[in-house]
């Protein structure tokens, strides 16, 4: 058998070609407008990323409902409004043969406070207490509501491949709505779309047959999904196999799979895993290995991925067949072309801490520090490794209360 490397490339079901084992997973950008129209600041952010070798670029989170965004400044695609600035972002993120795909999302109940008119979710469940401060409490959809949903995935799926993008992901991981609808204690409807395991999880998969009806079969579709909550009564990862196997089933062409909550930080926070997860550096790999030999379709792993050797083996023990990065890129762009040449990355990456308990235990600091690391790429200069976690916070708090306070004046 054919040992697999980082330089090989991979067809996916559809047809399509990656050109080699590298994938950028989703980070929040926020770099749209107040009124979440697309900015000039990512074509600039993604040709640098097409040019450093990655084979698949996956967007931050684009919303599909402006009334549901999870922060300022997310980009919503809800029509062709923004279809010439659309395609030169798809234009610069496509160069030198690179894969960019569009990860589309709704927040459901993970939003702050103050952001939206009102939060909404499966059913009316708030976050923990520790929480409480920081989302409100959200109001359960009707069934209207989520077959509506439903089809704004599939509207922005269509738009974006208008656009000239390479694929679209589903983002069905880290308690967003889709998240929310697969967990027990977020979806604890009686009704078509709960219940069961089966029930919860047919909203994801009437997603993704809205958005093949409006792609096709040979444009490449794929989900981030949690192989579990990490929360006592939450969603397993025997349940989470039976998502992917049933996915499968319906033509998916990758899963990328993750795992975790805000409530519950799996998908950054390394104090959650054990020392030889660690040591292995990709922290949901022991459950790719549990799920390769019941699912064929190509899986991508991201988390905890600190070295080339790494990386290699992991690739090579036939588990996965992509290598999903996030952090790294954010603070070395060119990094792909670095481990494609078996070299390590020349910065580590580590936890981002603020010192303060209440925000340090959320997934917050992840997604704070790191957009404005992209923030800076996307100006074409250089990040800032360095910079403080207390600091990046207290700008962040800034930032996020006039953008929220623009927002909300916008809409009244």
């Amino acid at each position: 058998m054919t040992r697999v490397t980082l330089n090989q490339p991979l067809t996916l079901p559809c047809g399509v070609t990656i050109k080699n084992r590298l994938a950028k997973s989703a980070m929040s950008e926020a770099l749209g407008t107040t009124d979440n129209r697309v900015t000039e600041a990512l074509p600039s952010l993604y040709g640098r990323w097409a040019e450093g070798g990655i084979g698949l670029l996956i967007t931050g989170n684009v919303m599909v409902d402006r009334r549901a965004l999870g922060e300022p400044n997310n980009v919503a695609l809800e029509d062709a409004r923004d279809a010439a600035l659309l395609k030169r972002w798809a234009q610069a993120g496509t160069r030198q043969n690179t894969q960019l795909w569009v990860q589309l999302n709704h927040p459901g109940r993970q939003a702050p406070k103050g952001l939206n008119a009102e939060n909404v979710a499966p059913s009316a469940v708030p976050f923990n207490p520790a929480l409480q401060a920081f989302f409100p409490a959200p109001r359960a959809l009707s069934d209207a509501e989520i077959n509506d949903i439903i089809e704004r995935f599939a509207t922005a799926a269509r738009l974006v491949k208008e656009a000239g993008f390479s694929g679209v992901q589903i983002h069905g991981a880290h308690g967003y709505l889709v998240s929310q609808f697969l967990s027990p204690l977020t979806n604890q409807r009686e009704d078509d779309w709960g219940g069961s395991a089966e029930k919860r999880r047919h909203f994801v998969l009437q997603v993704y047959r809205a958005i093949r009806r409006q792609v096709g079969s040979d444009f490449p579709v794929g989900i981030k999904l949690n192989s579990a909550d990490f929360q006592r009564g939450g969603f397993t990862e025997d349940e989470s196999l039976a998502v992917i196997q049933a996915l499968e089933a319906e033509g998916i062409d990758l899963i990328e799979l993750s795992g975790g909550t805000y409530e519950a930080p799996a998908m950054s926070d390394n104090k959650r895993h054990k020392e030889s997860t660690l040591a292995r550096e990709a922290y949901f790999l022991t459950f790719a290995e549990t799920i390769r030999s019941q699912v064929k379709v190509p899986l991508m792993v991201t988390g905890g991925f600190r070295t080339h050797q790494g990386m290699s083996e992991s690739l090579a023990g036939g588990a996965l067949d992509l290598v999903g990065m996030a952090r790294g890129l954010a603070v070395e762009p060119d990094l792909p072309k670095r481990l494609l040449a078996g070299l390590d990355p020349l910065h580590a990456v580590k936890p981002i801490t603020t010192g303060i308990k209440a925000v340090d235990r959320m997934a917050l600091m992840e997604v704070v520090w790191y957009s404005r690391q992209l923030k800076r790429l996307a100006r074409g200069v250089e990040a800032k490794p360095q910079e403080s976690g207390l600091w990046a916070f207290l700008a962040n708090l800034v930032h996020n209360g006039v953008g929220t306070w623009k927002t909300r004046r916008l809409r009244a």
